[in-house]
């Protein structure tokens, strides 16, 4: 570790550390969060305000971003108590993690699940005690995959991968421990992007229809189409700039935005695709988009799960704070709700 790892984790350190405090505590040193932010968790506003002082006047380049969510992750990320086996692999010639839960028979439902991080940052370690948590939770197997990143591979790198990988555990299931009919695709943010479109890429191309989606604050749109992007453009941790930066980072050609594999909210028919499990954040610029997406599933006849959790984006990444684990536990349980019902069938 380096100094400058060090300088960095002291940062997200001593915020989880303030972070444990009690609730009252947390709202005499945070104030009050504004009106449109009323109901967010104490916990959450005060990380918030404290991810708004802690924030550069100079943006950090695209490789100390990466580094810096690689130790936030770290120090905010926290792995059950119940240990979970795992083994690297690779899935569709793409690098991945897969995760079998003590709970877990010889064979059980599976999750490909697509980490977030706008398509520029996160890894398999940096989201390994998120899986960790939610394999356990749920009760399921977790394959967690390694996409590339952009700006080094830019779209389509990233769905292409994603694709491949599902494709291999959908067409050689047994080949990962998961149960025909019982596998679903997930993720957080630029995940849920992913997963989103790939579910829908496969309905239209004909191939294996995954049984469900596990959608958490997902990007389903091309930015500032939203009024959330105006309401929690800044202080709530993910700012609308920086998501913009993100996303022409990921499709720096403009003519390539309204793809459904970049924008699956674009599609006007989402009929026949698998039910879905969505969560979004209170304080998010991407709430709208999801919540919106939610709805046109509902609306084209796919049975959808929607709930807005009190929280920031990201907290399928902060299990070492209270608030987030909770949130992340809710979502697993949302997961095992839905493939239980996949594996069930109509009726």
């Amino acid at each position: 570790m380096t100094f400058a790892d060090l300088r960095h984790r002291a940062g997200p350190e001593l915020a989880r550390l303030i972070l444990q405090f009690p609730d009252g505590v947390l709202r005499t040193l945070a104030g009050s969060p504004p009106p449109a932010a009323a109901a967010l968790d104490p916990q959450s506003w005060a990380l918030a305000r404290l991810s708004d002082l802690a924030a550069s006047a100079d943006p950090p380049s695209d490789l100390e971003s990466r580094r810096q969510h690689e130790v936030r992750s770290a120090v905010m990320g926290r792995s059950p108590e119940t240990p979970v086996a795992s083994e690297d692999l690779t899935a569709g010639g793409v690098p991945s993690r897969l995760y079998l839960p003590q709970a877990a028979a010889a064979s059980s439902p599976l999750l490909v699940f697509f980490h977030g991080g706008g398509w520029m940052q996160g890894s398999l370690q940096s989201y390994d005690a998120a899986c960790r948590t939610v394999a356990d939770r749920a009760g399921i197997r977790v394959l967690s995959v390694a996409y590339r990143l952009a700006p080094e591979h830019v779209f389509p790198a990233a769905f292409d991968d994603c694709l491949a990988a599902y494709l291999q555990v959908a067409e050689h299931p047994e080949s990962f421990g998961a149960r025909p009919g019982e596998i679903a695709v997930g993720g957080d943010s630029a995940g849920g992007n992913l997963a989103a479109a790939v579910a829908l890429h496969v309905r239209d191309a004909g191939l294996p229809v995954p049984a469900f989606q596990w959608l958490l604050y997902p990007v389903c749109d091309v930015p500032d189409r939203h009024e959330s992007y105006r309401t929690y453009a800044d202080g709530f941790y993910l700012g609308a700039e920086r998501m913009r930066y993100l996303f022409e980072r990921y499709v720096p050609d403009p003519a390539q935005r309204e793809d459904l594999r970049v924008s699956p909210g674009q599609a006007a028919d989402l009929s026949g695709l698998p039910a879905a499990f969505v969560a979004t954040s209170l304080a998010d610029p991407l709430r709208d988009e999801a919540e919106a997406y939610a709805r046109r599933l509902e609306q084209a006849g796919v049975a959808v799960e929607l709930r807005r959790e009190p929280l920031l984006h990201g907290f399928l990444n902060t299990t070492a704070l209270s608030s987030g684990r909770a949130g992340a536990l809710r979502a697993a349980d949302g997961l095992r709700r839905g493939l239980v019902g996949a594996a069930a069938g109509p009726g």
